[in-house]
C-alpha cells in the first residue's frame, strides 16, 4: 500500500533517519520476502546487524537492501536519495542539477549523477507501460536552439524552421499514457515504425495534417487542418499531446534550459513518467518509482561515455 506524503517536510517526518529508510525499501522491494539479487536464492538468510547486510544461506555472500539498485555503491544516505526521488516526482517541470545539489548539500556533479539514476528507473518505468490503444494522439515536435540566435560560426546556412533541432515524436493514449522517441528525421517510414511500435493496431488515430502520417492503414486515422486554421473537428483533435509537448518545453526552456542529443531520451523519460503518473495521488509517485529501482545500475562512466 503506497504512503501519502504531501510534502517533503511530511516525507523527512516519515524517514526520520536511515533505519527508517532501509525498512521502507526492505518492504518495498521484499513485499514477498527476501529475494537474495546475487543468486535469486528464497530459501534462508542471516541477519547481519553491522551494516544492516544479509547472507544468503545459498550462495554464502552478503547483500544490503541496496544491491543490484541504483543506490548501490552510492555513499549518499538513502535519506538523500529519498528526497531526491520526491523531488523529481513532484516538481512537474522538473529540477535541475544546480537546484537539486542546493536542496540536498550536494556537489552538482553528484546531483547531476544522481539525476542521471533516476532518470535510468524513470526509462524502465515507461519501458513497461505497454502499447498504447483506443484514442491515441500523435505529434512530433523540435527541440534546440534558434539559428538566429546562434553564434555566426555554429550556423548550418541551411534553412530556418527545424535547421539544425533535434526532432522528437509523441503519442498519447486519451486519459492515458504517453511514449515519445527521438528521431533523425520526420519521413514517412519512420513515423509509421513509431506509431507500430507503440500503438495497437485498430485503435483511433488522430493526428494534424502532416503529410508523414498518410498511409497508415492500420488505424482510424483522422486528422484535423491545422494549417487552415482547424483545431478540432468534433473529438478529433490533437490537444492531449500537444499539452505535453508545452510542459515539455516548459522545463526544458524555463529549468534546464538546454537538453544534449545524447542525453535527451533520458529527460524525454523523466517527463513521461511524470506525465504517467499524473493521476496518481499527491505523494504515491514518490513509493511508485521507488519500488521499480531494483535490476537497475547506471555507473558515472557510461552515463558519460
Amino acid at each position: 500500500m503506497f504512503q501519502k506524503y504531501k510534502s517533503l517536510y511530511a516525507l523527512m517526518q516519515a524517514f526520520p533517519d536511515e533505519k527508517a529508510c532501509i525498512d521502507h525499501l526492505e518492504k518495498l522491494r521484499w513485499a514477498k520476502g527476501i529475494v537474495c539479487p546475487l543468486c535469486s536464492s528464497t530459501r534462508k538468510f542471516h541477519r547481519i546487524t553491522r551494516g544492516n547486510l544479509y547472507k544468503c544461506a545459498e550462495c554464502e555472500k552478503s547483500f544490503s537492501v541496496r544491491k543490484s539498485t541504483i543506490f548501490e555503491e552510492s555513499r549518499l544516505p538513502l535519506r538523500k536519495w529519498f528526497m531526491a526521488h520526491w523531488l523529481i516526482t513532484e516538481n512537474r517541470k522538473g529540477i535541475n542539477s544546480c537546484q537539486l545539489a542546493r536542496e540536498l548539500g550536494v556537489t552538482q556533479k553528484t546531483a547531476w549523477f544522481m539525476l542521471g539514476r533516476l532518470r535510468e528507473v524513470a526509462a524502465a518505468m515507461s519501458a513497461t507501460s505497454g502499447t498504447l490503444s483506443g484514442t491515441v494522439e500523435a505529434d512530433e515536435t523540435y527541440i534546440g536552439g534558434k539559428e538566429k540566435n546562434k553564434h555566426s560560426n555554429k550556423k548550418l546556412r541551411h534553412g530556418r524552421g527545424a535547421v539544425g533541432k533535434q526532432a522528437v515524436l509523441g503519442v498519447v493514449e486519451r486519459g492515458g499514457k504517453i511514449k515519445t522517441s527521438l528521431t533523425e528525421n520526420v519521413k514517412q517510414e519512420d513515423l509509421r515504425k513509431f506509431v507500430e511500435r507503440f500503438v495497437s493496431p485498430g485503435s483511433n488515430f488522430y493526428t494534424d495534417d502532416f503529410g508523414g502520417y498518410i498511409g497508415l492503414n492500420n488505424y482510424k486515422h483522422e486528422s484535423v487542418n491545422h494549417s487552415g486554421g482547424e483545431c478540432v473537428r468534433g473529438d478529433i483533435h490533437t490537444n492531449g499531446i500537444e499539452s505535453f509537448w508545452a510542459l515539455f518545453k516548459r522545463g526544458y526552456h524555463g529549468v534546464f534550459h538546454k537538453i544534449t542529443k545524447k542525453h535527451g531520451h533520458r529527460y524525454l523519460a523523466e517527463f513521461e513518467m511524470r506525465w504517467n503518473m499524473i493521476r496518481s495521488l499527491q505523494g504515491t509517485r514518490f513509493d511508485a518509482m521507488l519500488e521499480s529501482v531494483a535490476g537497475l545500475r547506471l555507473t558515472y562512466q557510461k552515463l558519460i561515455a
